[in-house]
């Protein structure tokens, strides 16, 4: 292209004047130094400032629109707006807490797992409240209010293993309801301090009673319903509300993380909603993406996807994986395989994933590296990229899987 030089103006260099002369620079008509040269009240230095300036501002013009935060009205919740993946760039500033649930790192592990294997975990240690639960309270109570299950000021209620717990009492938190949930007495004393430091009510409900028994973990509560008059039960175990929260979170924040080639989920199944809404993701994108569920020894669901036998349930310690009766929120449909994990197994790969990877975290994250080396082995060293869901963090455990005086009373040492 043949450059040239702009004409002598003869008025001043007004805004529009600079714009007309940058766009001459980017569209290559002139130069900087032949402007200068052109006109006697203007150097090139000047001129390369407009065009920093002028692109400067486009590119801040085409940035995502971000919504100005709404005042809310005295006794009604708000949702805040914002996107299910990872954003370029995103500065992680959050106007409350809520919005930084999500967009967890992804994390290649090394020295636990064999050295041909591609193996990544995605830490949702990372949330706020310490856990992958973080998505679902946010998403259970935002839909609820949305629609009008929830009420403003209302009373959030729930059965958890105390991980859901903590994101519905953040929600409660924040956004001025009360919380009041039921777990079972293998919950660690770490999870139910922290619940009632952040103001929820906490129930504890023996493990050992049978699930037909009216007080046994998933009956329960239908007494703390009718003893709550205007409460919102968002029913974790059946309500597929769940699954929907890492439909639209999980499974694809994990999707753009692998660069869309993945071989294998293994992932947890404990309510069934983080298996089956980034399971349905994946397969959506992939079709031969292949899922491994992990289950505990004592749990129901071995059975029943191999067999279809609802065998009896058994006791077992690790937090947050499996359950004593068949629930909605599992999607049979979307795994290919479920595996079975002791506990023993569960709470060593978890110190291993500490003491060799740094990675500090909760039991049913070990059940999950159990799993990941069970598929492993099945691949015979084949090359896959696997990948994986680590719950939550090795803090609300440490007085129980970490400390060895615990594991040696329980003869998991």
């Amino acid at each position: 292209m043949v450059t040239r030089a702009l004409r002598r103006p003869t008025s001043t260099w007004t805004p529009e004047r600079q714009a007309e002369a940058v766009l001459a620079v980017l569209r290559g008509d002139t130069s900087p130094e032949l402007l200068a040269g052109a006109h006697d009240d203007v150097d090139a230095e000047d001129v390369r400032g407009w065009v920093a300036r002028f692109l400067e501002a486009g590119a801040r013009a085409l940035e995502p629109a971000r919504p100005e935060p709404r005042r809310a009205e005295p006794g009604r919740a708000r949702a805040p707006a914002r996107t299910s993946v990872m954003e370029p760039g995103d500065k992680r500033v959050c106007r409350d807490v809520t919005e930084a649930v999500g967009r967890t790192p992804l994390v290649r592990l090394n020295a636990s797992v064999d050295h041909y294997a591609e193996v990544w975990a995605k830490l949702e240690l990372m949330n706020p409240m310490g856990s992958i639960k973080d998505r679902v309270g946010r998403h259970l109570v935002e839909r609820a209010a949305a629609d009008g299950r929830l009420a403003p000021g209302g009373t959030l209620v729930e059965a958890s293993s105390g991980n859901t717990a903590m994101g519905l009492g953040m929600m409660a938190a924040v956004r001025g309801y009360r919380c009041k949930v039921a777990v079972r007495d293998r919950t660690s004393a770490e999870k139910v301090r922290a619940l009632r430091a952040i103001g929820v009510e906490v129930e504890v409900v023996p493990s050992d009673l049978p699930p037909e028994h009216p007080e046994s973990y998933n009956r329960c509560m239908a007494r703390i319903v009718r003893e709550t008059p205007g409460c919102y039960f968002p029913d974790q175990h059946n309500n597929r509300e769940n699954n929907e929260a890492h439909y639209l979170t999980t499974g694809p924040e994990l999707w753009e993380q692998m660069d869309g080639r993945i071989d294998v989920l293994v992932c947890g199944m404990g309510t069934g909603g983080t298996i089956g809404g980034v399971a349905r993701y994946l397969k959506e994108q992939d079709p031969g993406v292949r899922v491994v569920a992990v289950d505990p020894v004592g749990s129901v669901f071995h059975a029943w996807f191999h067999e279809r036998r609802l065998g009896r349930p058994g006791s077992y310690r690790v937090e947050g994986l499996g359950d004593e009766a068949l629930i909605d929120c599992v999607e049979w449909d979307l795994i290919d395989d479920v595996v079975q994990v002791s506990d023993r197994e569960a709470f060593h790969a978890a110190r291993d994933l500490a003491r060799r990877d740094a990675l500090f975290v909760g039991g049913s994250s070990g059940a999950a590296l159990v799993g990941v080396r069970r598929e492993i082995a099945r691949l015979a060293g084949r090359p896959a990229r696997i990948a994986t869901v680590f719950p939550d963090g090795g803090r609300g455990y440490l007085s129980k899987l970490y400390d060895d005086a615990w594991l040696e009373a329980q003869g998991l040492h």
